[in-house]
């Protein structure tokens, strides 16, 4: 349990995709300024990333190790594998919630090219691929979570902030995006704060 709970505050808080390591800038910009799309795009990254890390998973350890392709066709297999995960999201999302769906727009199918999604699935892949099955599974689904918590969490701080800019004095040259990266830079210095905690 207690595995969990350091690989939980690693990937919310010290190892966060987008305000450490610096993965999934593009949606982490484009998705930030209302917190419901926020908060939207945040639970379908989640979603994706947790079934893609129980996916690439199970395919590294019954297929790619055992034929010894797994120095040669694990990104080309774990981008396939993400690019289908997203497609089933967009049509349950289109069904589901067709509001949502227009508010994120193009940033929806652009999740299966959002390198934090790819990340969580390479992060520790040599590491739980040394254990048994389950426990690789769970590990490694585990670290989908919360990296998608994290991206998450960063996700709605940041449209917070934007929402709070709009109504700020902010000069005309910094407006919009230039203001956006400064708050982003701001929050990534705020998020070095608990490196060597884990």
């Amino acid at each position: 349990m207690q595995d969990y709970f350091t690989l939980m505050f690693g990937m919310i808080f010290v190892q966060n995709f987008v305000l450490n390591q610096f993965l999934g800038i593009c949606p982490f910009i484009g998705v930030s300024k209302k917190r419901d799309s926020a908060i939207g795009m945040g639970m379908a990254v989640i979603f994706v990333m947790a079934l893609a890390c129980f996916a690439t998973m199970l395919i590294y350890k019954m297929v790619l190790i055992p034929f010894g392709l797994d120095q040669y066709l694990d990104i080309i297999s774990f981008i396939l594998i993400i690019a289908a995960l997203v497609q089933f999201v967009e049509i349950v999302m289109k069904k589901a919630a067709p509001d949502l769906y227009q508010a994120l727009g193009i940033y929806l199918p652009l999740i299966s090219t959002n390198c934090a999604v790819l990340g969580s699935t390479q992060m520790r892949m040599t590491d739980y691929a040394a254990l048994s099955l389950p426990d690789a599974l769970a590990h490694n689904t585990a670290l989908g979570i919360f990296g998608g918590v994290g991206f998450t969490l960063a996700l709605f701080l940041m449209a917070t902030i934007r929402e709070r800019l709009e109504q700020a004095p902010v000069p005309p040259a910094l407006r919009g995006i230039p203001v956006a990266f400064l708050a982003a830079a701001g929050m990534a210095l705020s998020f070095f704060g608990f490196t060597g905690i884990v």
